[in-house]
């Protein structure tokens, strides 16, 4: 633009200079409807510079008031960012009213508002104000009915971290009517039914989040591990339906001790001790579990013999394992074999006391008669689980001395 023209103007100078220098400075003849208009052509070529400057002039009036409003409206956005930027500034810096004030003072002029009413609704959360956080959420709506999901989004993700999970399930399934697959509303739904612990609802989501890819790796590995752990958990689950829940696992997860486990206590709940015992043995048989190994101890199989047997046979493998010692003991007492008994549980204990094998010594010897001992058992698991912090008093009565006139008098 401003080399065109400096060219226009070299040429103006040019032709006035060509009127003064040259003795023939050229003829214009314009001959319109009769009429007749003679000049030089210096003379013409000033009369189109002055015709194009006169043009460029009226066309800048014209635009003016256009260009003047854009002008303004690009330093009000200015404006209203740096409002923006100060006001986000300000709530990092903890100071949440000043930047919720200045976060809907810059909406009105903002180029994107809705943001500045979802920053100011999470700033009025953290202030402890719900009423004010649903206001800013619903003049956000009203500004933009376009954004209705990503403003129902953030109002789930506000809710979900309020404690409100009824209205977070609400506010999603709001989103889920128009558009089922959506990969956010469904990823917080997860979340929601994670931590509502309804493994059911979470384990009908998994497969669709699976295929969305919207999560990652070790979250959706997390989700599907305590679902299938929280599934097999059920109190009211029958041999069959623990059959039916193992199959729909991902073969991967078979494997993993903690639904391994899982199973097991299930097979227990059910009745199923023979085969719980057998579970047991092929886990132990891959990878040592101190958790399987007490379970193992708690069974009650048909031929306690055999369990016993079984412990004693681990023992010779891991002679110092404090839970082989208990499990050990569990089983004699289940063979009526007191003596031995008390040995494991007392060998237990000499290698890492705990209020569970003390609870166990103290049973024993109460069925053995020795309540002084059963007492001093009880009374030190009682200390261990309070943290040992200090000493409990001793809680078998004195004999009562017998009273020398009664005696007399008999």
């Amino acid at each position: 633009m401003k080399f065109g023209l400096l060219v226009l103007l070299v040429l103006a100078l040019g032709s006035v200079a060509a009127h003064f220098l040259l003795q023939d400075n050229g003829y214009v003849l314009i001959n319109f409807r009769g009429y007749a208009v003679e000049m030089s052509v210096p003379v013409a070529v000033f009369l189109l510079l002055l015709f194009y400057f006169a043009l460029r002039l009226l066309i800048r009036i014209w635009q003016a008031p256009r260009q003047l409003g854009e002008a303004a409206a690009r330093l009000s956005a200015e404006r209203a960012g740096r409002r923006a930027t100060e006001a986000l500034i300000a709530i990092a810096d903890g100071k949440l009213a000043k930047g919720e004030r200045l976060l809907t003072k810059a909406a009105a002029k903002s180029p994107a508002p809705v943001l500045n009413y979802l920053a100011a609704a999470r700033a009025a959360q953290m202030q402890g104000d719900r009423e004010r956080r649903d206001a800013w959420l619903r003049l956000a709506y009203e500004h933009d009915e376009d954004a209705a999901n990503a403003i129902l989004l953030a109002q789930a993700d506000l809710q979900l971290a309020n404690g409100e999970r009824e209205e977070a399930l609400a506010s999603l399934n709001r989103i889920l009517e128009r558009q089922p697959r959506h990969p956010e509303a469904l990823r917080l739904l997860a979340r929601l039914r994670h931590e509502e612990q309804d493994w059911e609802a979470l384990a009908a989501l998994l497969p669709m989040l699976r295929k969305l890819r919207n999560i990652g790796r070790d979250q959706l590995e997390r989700w599907t591990l305590d679902a299938a752990i929280g599934r097999l958990g059920r109190p009211e689950l029958d041999r069959a339906a623990i059959d039916a829940l193992w199959r729909e696992l991902p073969r991967a997860f078979r494997q993993r001790p903690e639904v391994r486990r899982a199973r097991i206590e299930a097979l227990i709940r059910a009745g199923a001790d023979a085969e719980a015992a057998e579970e047991i043995r092929r886990a132990l048989k891959q990878s040592w579990d101190e958790r399987l190994v007490e379970l193992f101890g708690r069974l009650r199989p048909p031929d306690p013999r055999r369990q016993l047997a079984q412990i004693e046979r681990w023992l010779r493998q891991r002679p110092e394992d404090p839970m082989l010692l208990l499990a050990a003991g569990r089983a004699c007492v289940r063979n009526e074999l007191w003596g031995k008994a008390r040995s494991y549980f007392e060998s237990s204990l000499a290698m890492r006391p705990s209020a569970e094998t003390y609870g166990e010594l103290g049973k024993l010897m109460l069925r053995l008669g020795e309540d002084a001992a059963a007492t001093d058992a009880f009374r030190r698991g009682l200390q261990l689980e309070q943290g040992g912090a200090e000493e409990l008093p001793q809680l078998v009565a004195e004999t009562p001395r017998s009273d020398p006139e009664a005696t007399s008098q008999g």
